[in-house]
């Protein structure tokens, strides 16, 4: 059984059904297996953080500057149009498995719900989960059952497998020895293992011709109609070799007795991509990046392998984020110039499904800006300390060039740290990086930067800026009291500049001191003062940054008459004592909430003005969240729907119960938990009719 606390489910019998509903009862071995993907994950992280350290540690970045410089202009083009090809043959995942289940869903829809969550699951790494939450959320949104939405995620994975099958099929039947790790195997059994790998595709193309369902253990398995299942095949693989020609097209050409050919490049890209996914590292980033350069390491350069690993993270991975946090934010633009040409008559009024930032929409936004602002603020870092200061007549310019250098390098370590506040939607957090970002545009612009670069960080804030309602959470420094805890980084980030400082006066480093410090062989104690001033840095933005802890009021007398004192409070509550009363940041709503099991349940609607009443819809929501519970809300009226649906919350009318907002697969979880609920309130007044009656019997 899961231990319970005191304030949890005080019905033993009633507790024991939720648990077996929630599957919390897991044995030992499942305990394992579950933490077997995250235990893989890290042992290759680390085998890959060793192999990058040895094949890099000879290297210089001007050697892979100078690589990437040499890739031809019609390489990158290709390697555009390759990316372009890719992504748009990934739209066809998603339209196949609408297909399949039959749902009512606009192929522009479906390529849009492809490409978020492809997006997403590329760079944060975890595919199976962060990639199903964004198709969970949309599709949702767009009327698709729940049960028809587990399909889509479930066909779309298969898909992927059976393409890599096929052409891992082809390549192992046709070029046996593509893969270096296969090649001291014999041909005929690596050209046998092909055979069985067309043979699987075979079988499972037939068995769509005879069969529409397949029972495996527990679950029943809708196998697609011939014609999806042979497309599944198709897309995949196609997808699959328009990926790896990304990488191939920026690569140097080899002379013919290298025997190294597109075939065996797919090979060691299907490799080193399956080996970051097994990761679930964001990104597959050192795992992917290891695995090629092993790979490929008997054939070319080190610096040229990693200037087409760069070229191919660029193409495939950065640029489509910032595209799609582009669209978010000109799709929000719109919304708001639409909204102001409303209000002052030039425009007529239109009713849309949405005019605010949805729950998915803002979980989608929130991570391609945080994703985005940290990688901006690591490329500041390098351009600072590897791109050369431009040659100036006047000292005043050189002086304001290399001020402007030195700030680049704090502002980048700054974005870094503030992503994190990001991550967490603080309020401040956001304010400050559009602050640091736009320093950074007038830095570049007086360090003599390409005009690129500040373009740049200009889309950076456009990704950010609009979505200030995303960004509601207070942060820790505003609210907590200055403790060791906090003053300790700061501390140590001035002992740090100070240590800097010391080393570059002692060393006469001269005015560009920060690159000679990291560069130079007799400055390694500055280097360390450096790094550690950078870490504790990071730090105390870390800690200050991120979102304070929810707290709220017992359930008392005081303040139960505080809650029925506002407007529109319950006057019922129900026979279970509610765990506690969370107010609003302002303390003008409250909502009173139960504790148990896994979820956190809002009873009604909040009391309080409507605004307040929204504030605190979504700190129960915070504090769900940081109690790992899942949220609902039982007997809730219309006034605050939409909100509901924000939050991804499905409305369920309940006879009995009023109106249930609940996740979907958590309906009958909280369904049983009301039925208990009535259950016991009926046991209770039975037992007092019984008592009175045996009473009016004695007298």
């Amino acid at each position: 059984m899961c231990p319970r606390r005191e304030d949890d489910w005080h019905d033993d019998s009633l507790a024991l059904d939720l648990e077996d509903e929630g599957g919390c009862v897991k044995n030992r071995w499942q305990l394992l297996l579950t933490r077997a993907p995250a235990v893989v994950g890290l042992v290759l992280l680390v085998a890959a953080v060793v192999v990058i350290w040895r094949e890099l540690r000879h290297l210089s970045l001007h050697d892979i500057i100078k690589s990437l410089g040499d890739i031809p202009s019609g390489a990158l083009l290709a390697g555009a149009g390759a990316t372009f090809l890719s992504y748009f043959i990934l739209s066809f995942y998603d339209r196949l498995a609408c297909l399949h289940v039959r749902a009512k869903v606009s192929f522009q829809r479906s390529a849009f719900a492809a490409f978020c969550s492809y997006v997403l699951s590329h760079n944060l790494g975890c595919a199976a989960i962060s990639g199903a939450a964004v198709r969970f959320r949309l599709y949702r949104s767009w009327g698709v059952a729940p049960g028809d939405i587990a399909q889509i995620i479930a066909f779309c994975s298969a898909t992927y497998l059976l393409g890599t099958t096929a052409l891992v099929g082809g390549i192992l039947t046709l070029e046996p020895h593509a893969i270096p790790i296969l090649s001291h195997l014999p041909s005929i059994l690596l050209r046998l293992a092909g055979l069985g790998c067309w043979g699987v595709l075979a079988a499972y193309i037939v068995l769509s011709r005879v069969r529409r369902h397949v029972r495996i253990w527990r679950y029943t398995i809708e196998i697609p109609r011939t014609g999806i299942a042979i497309s599944q095949i198709a897309v995949s693989a196609a997808d699959m070799a328009a990926t790896a020609l990304i990488a191939y097209g920026v690569l140097p050409p080899l002379p013919p007795e290298a025997h190294f050919g597109f075939g065996t490049f797919l090979a060691i890209y299907i490799a080193s991509y399956t080996a970051g996914l097994v990761a679930s590292v964001p990104g597959g980033l050192g795992v992917f990046d290891s695995a090629m350069l092993l790979a490929l390491r008997p054939y070319l350069p080190v610096p040229e392998i990693m200037s087409a690993i760069l070229v191919f993270r660029l193409f495939y991975y950065i640029i489509p984020l910032v595209l799609a946090g582009l669209m978010f934010a000109g799709h929000e633009l719109f919304l708001r110039g639409e909204q102001a040409l409303m209000s002052a008559g030039q425009a007529p009024r239109r009713i849309r499904p949405s005019q605010v930032v949805r729950e998915s929409e803002a979980d989608f936004s929130v991570t391609v800006a945080t994703s985005v602002q940290a990688v901006a603020g690591i490329l500041l870092v390098l351009y600072a300390l590897a791109a050369e200061l431009p040659p100036l007549r006047t000292s005043l310019g050189a002086a304001v060039s290399q001020i402007a250098d030195l700030f680049l390098t704090v502002s980048g370590v700054a974005l870094v740290g503030l992503a994190l506040g990001l991550s967490q939607r603080v309020a401040l957090a956001w304010k400050v990086s559009l602050g640091v970002l736009g320093a950074s545009v007038v830095l570049l612009v007086l360090r003599h930067a390409p005009w690129e670069a500040p373009v740049a960080l200009a889309l950076v804030m456009l990704l950010i800026a609009p979505f200030r309602n995303c960004y509601y959470r207070r942060a820790q420094i505003l609210v907590a009291p200055l403790t060791p805890a906090m003053l300790a980084p700061v501390s140590l980030w001035a002992l740090g500049l100070l240590g800097v400082g010391w080393v570059a006066l002692q060393r006469h480093l001269g005015p560009i001191w920060w690159r000679s410090m990291i560069y130079d062989a007799h400055t390694a104690i500055g280097r360390w003062f450096l790094a550690i001033s950078a870490l504790c840095g990071l730090f105390a933005l870390w800690f200050g940054m991120r979102r304070t802890r929810i707290r709220f009021e017992a359930w008392n007398s005081e303040n139960e008459q505080l809650y029925r004192s506002l407007p529109h409070a319950l006057q019922e509550l129900g026979r279970r004592r509610p765990s506690g009363l969370l107010h609003d940041e302002a303390g003008r709503a409250a909502i009173p909430f139960l504790r148990t099991g896994q979820f956190i349940i809002g009873l009604g609607d909040p009391a309080g003005s409507e605004r307040n009443c929204i504030a605190a819809i979504w700190r129960l929501r915070d504090l769900a969240l940081q109690e790992g519970r899942k949220l609902a809300f039982v007997r809730v009226g219309q006034s605050l729907m939409a909100v509901y649906n924000d939050l991804g919350l499905t409305v369920c009318p309940d006879g009995k119960a009023g109106t249930i907002c609940c996740f979907s697969e958590d309906y009958r979880m909280i369904r049983a938990f009301l039925s208990g609920e009535e259950r016991q309130a009926r046991k209770k007044r039975a037992a007092g009719r019984s008592e009175t009656v045996s009473g009016a019997t004695g007298s």
